[in-house]
């Protein structure tokens, strides 16, 4: 039999390694539904006008300009969303975001709409050889333009909710979730690695809340982007700790769960002068790192979320809780080495076997070194 198509993990492996053609896609994906439906339900609504504007009217014809229109202006939208905003939108206010981006898209339109007016439309019309009265064209097409205004207003509004529950539950999530696949509580097997800011409270003292805040911020803003090369997700933030996971396969395939964590030092590291200057000090992250079976659900009603609920969620936040108490920025337990071979990658030190707090029976927890061992 063969293997079970996983959609979630092919979107996020795509997403990954194709960041910018995914955006790209989704954006025209949408914007191609939201003109077809509209050229279908405008076609049934005028033909319920009477049979003399059925001779006038052909689906076909508002079908292509439909799948025109939605095509370019999904590519345009996806533009947007990724050049402006990163490069001219980045730490603006949103009031300032929506009002760049809401005149952008309106000149983009507004180009669109011309080129089927002067273009588009008179090629169409002239291949299926219909008439129009020049009486009343511009007359026509002036409804016409503040029509598809309101409806691009109003979709924008709709596509750009979807954009950001995209965002919040990461790629491939959203249409399992629609499906109601966390309805009901399922059991998957996950890896959870839990990143708690080292010397939070001293840090605090020093830096004053609001700069704290923005330390924090400018941290985890870091972590995010080594999340794509090492297929990790992050599962939520809790004041100054993340908390990342991934599936079982995406996680020790390259040893991505231990990689994450280091690659997350390098970042810092090469962003020292930034942290140095503005803080005076680079963040550093303890971790632990755990495996095993969760309860995936969704919860909530006001908010809802994705939860995961288990032994092996609370088990990674023991081990990270007790690396200050062994002075390593890395746990992670027996279970995991015996399970990823990552002590034939990295430098492993076995701590002991202890009782950690909440837990009745004893674990056995290893340090993980940066430096790779000899092969």
């Amino acid at each position: 039999m063969g293997k079970k198509f996983d959609y979630t993990r092919f979107a996020r492996r795509f997403a990954t390694r194709f960041p910018f053609l995914t955006f790209i896609l989704s954006q025209v994906s949408f914007w191609l539904i939201a003109y077809v439906l509209l050229a279908i339900l405008a076609h049934l609504l005028l033909l319920t006008a009477g049979p003399s504007l059925r001779a006038s009217i052909s689906l076909k014809a508002n079908i292509v300009l439909a799948i025109f229109v939605g095509f370019f202006n999904g590519i345009a939208a996806g533009l947007v969303g990724l050049f402006f905003e990163k490069r001219f939108f980045y730490n603006k206010s949103l009031g300032i975001i929506i009002f760049g981006k809401a005149i952008i898209n309106l000149v983009i339109f507004i180009i669109l709409l011309s080129v089927v007016r002067s273009v588009l439309y008179p090629f169409l019309m002239e291949q299926m050889s219909l008439k129009e009265d020049p009486a009343t064209a511009q007359q026509s097409w002036d409804a016409f333009f503040y029509f598809l205004l309101i409806f691009n207003i109003a979709a924008g509004l709709l596509i750009n909710f979807i954009n950001q529950v995209n965002r919040k539950y990461g790629p491939g999530v959203l249409l399992p979730l629609l499906l109601g696949k966390y309805r009901k509580p399922r059991e998957e097997q996950r890896i959870f690695l839990f990143m708690d800011l080292h010397s939070s409270t001293s840090l605090a003292e020093a830096l004053g809340h609001l700069k704290y805040s923005a330390f924090i911020r400018d941290s985890f803003m870091d972590i995010n982007s080594v999340i794509p090369d090492c297929n990790a997700q992050v599962y939520q933030y809790v004041g100054d700790e993340v908390v990342v996971t991934w599936t079982l396969e995406e996680g020790l395939k390259d040893l991505a769960c231990v990689r994450f964590y280091f690659a997350c030092e390098a970042r810092f590291a090469s962003r020292s002068k930034h942290y140095l200057s503005k803080y005076g000090q680079v963040p550093k992250f303890k971790a632990g790192l755990h495996m095993g079976i969760v309860t995936a659900v969704e919860v909530g009603d006001i908010k809802r979320d994705i939860a995961y609920h288990g032994d092996t969620l609370n088990t990674a936040a023991r081990i990270q809780g007790v690396c200050n108490e062994y002075n390593k920025r890395f746990l992670t337990s027996r279970y995991v080495l015996d399970h990823s071979g990552l002590q034939n990658f990295y430098e492993t030190e076995s701590i002991g076997t202890i009782r950690l707090k909440g837990k009745t029976q004893p674990v056995e927890i290893v340090s993980i070194e940066s430096n790779p061992t000899p092969q």
